[in-house]
C-alpha cells in the first residue's frame, strides 16, 4: 500500500468524484480509476460505491479513510521534524488539550518560546482525554494537557501547580442562581448536566464520589457532555445545571448564564503528559525544557513515572 495511492484515495473522498479528483491531481481519469481498483484488490475490499456523478464510501472505505488520514498526518509530521533538524531551531509542536483555563499558563510558555525562536509553530488540538490520548499514543501529538484524573502509567508527565475549580453553570433566572455557593442538598433533586469526571469510572479519583457521598447514585443526570461549549448550550436552553470548571463558560453581564462554585470546594489538578521514551524534535525538546523551568523549576527527567 503506497502513500501516494492513499493520498489519491483521500482526494477522491474530498472531491466526491473520480473526475474531480483526477483534475485536482492532474491525472487522467482512467489512470486514477486503475490505481483505486488496484488498492481495492490489494486490500480485498470494496472501498467506493461509484455512482453516475459522485462516489460514496463503503463501511470498509470509511475505515480506510480514517486510517489513511492518520498515516498521512503522521508522515507529514515526521517530515517536518526532520526538516527542522538544523542549526536554527524551527519546526512544529503538536499539543492536545482538554478544556481548562490553566491553558493560559502554557500559552505564556508558547509565546516566550516563539519570541525567541520565531520559526517554531504550534498546533493545538482540543478534545476530551480519550481523544487526546488516542492521538498521543499514535504519535500524532507531542504533548497532552489533561485534567485529572488520568491514567499516567503509559506516560511521563509534569504536574502543573495550578488547579481548576469545579462549580455549576446555570441560567441567571434559575432558582439556585441567587446563591453564592452550591451545596450538596441544592443538587440532589435538580436535573444535572454531567461531565466525564462525574462518570462512575472517574468519579472516585476526581473527588466527586466523596463530595456527593451516598447520594451520588441517586443524582438526576439529565444529560452528559464531553465539551463544555455544548453543556453551556444545554444549560441556556434550561435542560439543567451543568457541573463544570470555572472560567470556561461566558458568564458576563451580557450572558444568560452564571457560575457558582461548589461548597465545600472541589478542585482538579492538571498534567502535561508525553509518551515514555519519546524522541522529541529539537523544537519539542526545547519546549519541554521551558515547561519544566516554568512549572517545576527542575531539569527534564524529574517527576517522571
Amino acid at each position: 500500500m503506497e502513500l501516494r495511492v492513499l493520498r489519491y484515495f483521500l482526494t477522491v473522498v474530498r472531491e466526491g468524484s473520480i473526475t474531480g479528483a483526477a483534475n485536482a491531481l492532474h491525472l487522467t481519469q482512467p489512470t486514477l480509476s486503475r490505481q483505486l481498483q488496484d488498492l481495492e484488490k490489494e486490500l480485498k475490499q470494496k472501498l467506493l460505491i461509484r455512482g453516475k456523478y459522485k462516489v460514496s464510501l463503503t463501511p470498509e472505505g470509511m475505515i480506510l479513510r480514517k486510517r489513511a488520514e492518520e498515516i498521512v498526518e503522521l508522515v507529514e509530521k515526521t517530515e517536518e521534524e526532520f526538516n527542522s533538524i538544523k542549526e536554527i531551531i524551527s519546526g512544529d509542536i503538536y499539543i492536545g488539550c482538554g478544556e481548562t483555563d490553566s491553558m493560559k499558563y502554557v500559552a505564556e510558555v508558547m509565546k516566550e518560546l516563539q519570541t525567541d525562536y520565531p520559526d517554531i509553530k504550534f498546533h493545538i488540538h482540543s478534545g476530551n482525554a480519550e481523544d487526546v490520548t488516542e492521538k498521543l499514543d499514535k504519535g500524532l501529538l507531542d504533548f497532552g494537557i489533561l485534567i485529572q484524573p488520568i491514567d499516567l502509567s503509559k506516560y511521563d508527565h509534569l504536574t502543573m501547580p495550578q488547579k481548576d475549580l469545579w462549580g455549576v453553570v446555570m441560567r441567571k433566572d434559575s432558582p439556585l442562581a441567587g446563591k453564592k455557593e452550591i451545596k450538596l442538598n441544592d443538587l440532589t433533586e435538580v436535573p444535572l448536566l454531567a461531565s466525564r469526571q462525574m462518570s462512575k469510572k472517574y468519579s472516585a479519583d476526581s473527588g466527586f464520589l466523596d463530595w456527593f457521598g451516598d447520594k451520588f447514585d441517586k443524582l438526576n443526570i439529565a444529560a452528559t457532555y464531553n465539551l463544555v461549549y455544548n453543556a453551556a448550550i444545554m444549560a441556556e436552553a434550561g435542560m439543567g445545571y451543568a457541573i463544570t470548571l470555572d472560567k470556561l463558560v461566558k458568564s458576563s453581564e451580557n450572558s444568560n448564564l452564571c457560575f457558582r462554585p461548589l461548597s465545600p470546594k472541589l478542585e482538579s489538578g492538571l498534567d502535561i503528559v508525553w509518551k515514555k521514551y519519546q524522541v522529541f524534535s529539537p523544537a519539542a525538546k526545547l519546549f519541554l525544557e521551558r515547561l519544566y523551568s516554568k512549572f517545576a523549576g527542575q531539569n527534564p527527567g524529574a517527576g517522571k513515572n
